[in-house]
């Protein structure tokens, strides 16, 4: 073994330590090194489409499932025909009451947690099983966890993700929403297509193989992933020395007589003390002028009570209930209207995923106006959309091509107008407060909990919506179930009067950001 000429024996990385230093970053002395990639891999970027992907997952096994289920209870399991209907909701059941208990929970443990990424991976894990689970059960008490760990997740995944998202999209937060709903939209519509057809092609197993082949690709995403508050232990060291080494550059030019270190500060305005660091005659000031943090006693009361939070969290379960209505009912009465088949009544709901697509314009626009006006807009175009379906009676291509133009309309007003803006309304209501009051959510904050609630209400909405339209569509019949949700369609543009503009930087958030450089691949 070689050894340097001072005696101290070399030390070498073992397989371990460089494992750890790419997977577990961790800043240990002043001599770590950064990890490789470190700017992209904590890029807004790059963390925006991991979140986007987890969602999509989570949405795409939720759906890939849904069309199988009802065969794998028969065959699979041995449940009787005259029980799989009932077996079925039940087992959708437990996945919507596990996302409406655990998505606070999970929000809560999140802002509680020094790391976003490790709920993160958490909730991997729990997918991971419901996904074994469910496709190697043969009794239904297995099927029962499976679902139940499967609704974990989901509220693991939406909760901590849509958190993390605001931790690094700062004031973009309503243009990266956009991209979340696209997320929401593709898994939407693509699961129960891909489900049937594998299904009906390839057998039971060929469908969960597709299922672990989309979580393999999440698993290394969020193990790459870099959060922001991570990296800055390097790249803020980086941005110190280049101000050093600018420092010195002056300094030395000063020195030959040229350049003073007033115009070296024009050179680099970091150089220059704020307005807050000077008196009133130029000169520094011995002391800023940072407001004194005053935390709620109990932040999360303050969050549940705060009105534009409450409009949000009614709007959303408005939303979701309408969604979710039509995804129950229009599947059945296009095949006893049109005479489609499950293919045909899949791909109808590209109508309503197309018009998401504009979601992040809506959410940058929402990002500099605020959310009430676009969501108000949205919910108030979707009432007589609704009402109109109800003409939609005859099998005719005029008739088609009526429904197709209706469900399209109700993808820009619903989906894109009415539903972006409400997800990031959220976090606009907490950066309001928080302008009015530095330091109201504590030093731990409550975005987790805030989306913690949001997944909560759309779930709760999701279950409203899809028991409203299944017994009044099997009751007073279709036009009535378009009137109901016409008028519950009106009732969110009412809420909508509740939601607020864009507010301004709090203080404090401006000092902290104001204070962290920014890389040219847009990580902090």
């Amino acid at each position: 073994m070689t050894t340097q000429d001072d005696g101290v024996t070399p030390t070498h990385p073992t397989y371990w330590s460089r494992f750890s230093a790419f997977f577990l970053p961790s800043k240990k002395n002043a001599q770590s090194k950064p990890p490789i990639f470190l700017e992209f891999r904590s890029s807004t970027v790059f963390i925006t489409f991991t979140v986007c992907l987890a969602i999509f997952t989570d949405i795409l096994f939720y759906g890939l499932i849904v069309p199988v289920l009802p065969f794998s209870l028969e065959e699979e399991v041995g449940v009787p025909e005259d029980k799989v209907q009932h077996w079925t909701a039940i087992l959708l059941a437990c996945y919507n009451a596990a996302l409406f208990v655990a998505s606070p929970i999970a929000g809560l443990y999140a802002d509680h947690t020094k790391s976003r990424r490790w709920p993160l991976l958490l909730g991997l894990v729990a997918l991971c099983a419901a996904t074994l689970l469910l496709c190697l059960s043969k009794t239904l008490a297995l099927l029962v966890v499976g679902r139940i760990l499967q609704g974990l997740s989901a509220a693991i995944v939406w909760s901590v993700g849509l958190a993390l998202l605001v931790d690094t999209a700062g004031e973009n937060i309503g243009y990266s929403m956009g991209y979340v709903n696209i997320a929401m939209s593709v898994g939407l519509l693509i699961s129960p297509v891909i489900g049937g057809t594998v299904y009906a092609a390839a057998g039971y197993y060929a469908v969960y193989y597709i299922a672990f082949a989309v979580i393999i690709c999440d698993i290394a995403l969020r193990m790459v992933l870099v959060e922001k508050k991570v990296a800055r232990q390097w790249l803020v060291e980086q941005h110190q020395d280049e101000d050093s080494n600018s420092t010195r550059k002056s300094e030395k030019s000063d020195e030959g007589g040229h350049t003073t270190v007033a115009d070296a500060a024009v050179a680099s305005p970091a150089l220059l003390p704020s307005p807050e660091e000077r008196g009133s005659d130029g000169a520094p000031a011995a002391t800023s002028d940072v407001p004194l943090l005053s935390p709620a006693k109990h932040p999360h009361w303050e969050l549940i009570k705060n009105r534009r939070i409450l409009a949000a969290l009614l709007g959303i379960i408005i939303e979701a209930g309408i969604v979710f209505a039509f995804d129950t009912v229009i599947p059945l009465y296009v095949k006893e209207t049109f005479n489609w088949n499950s293919t045909a009544a899949g791909l109808i709901f590209i109508c309503v995923m197309i018009p998401g697509f504009a979601s992040p314009v809506v959410g940058k626009l929402a990002d500099r106006y605020g959310a009430k006006w676009f969501s108000i807009s949205g919910f108030a175009l979707t009432v007589p959309a609704l009402v109109c379906m109800r003409f939609v009676t005859r099998n005719t291509l005029e008739h088609k091509v009526l429904l197709c133009a209706l469900l399209t309309i109700l993808g820009v007003t619903l989906i894109t107008l009415a539903n972006t803006p409400l997800m990031a309304e959220i976090t606009y209501a907490i950066e309001e407060r928080e302008a009015e009051q530095p330091g109201i959510w504590g030093e731990k904050g409550v975005y987790g909990i805030a989306y913690g609630l949001f997944t909560t209400g759309y779930a709760l909405g999701g279950t409203i919506g899809s028991l409203m339209a299944g017994y009044i569509n099997a009751g007073p019949g279709w036009g009535a179930t378009t009137w109901a949700f016409g008028i519950w369609a009106a009732a969110g543009a009412v809420v909508s009067l509740w939601l607020g503009s864009r507010p301004k930087k709090s203080h404090t958030a401006s000092i902290s950001e104001g204070s962290l450089p920014r890389s040219t691949s847009g990580a902090v």
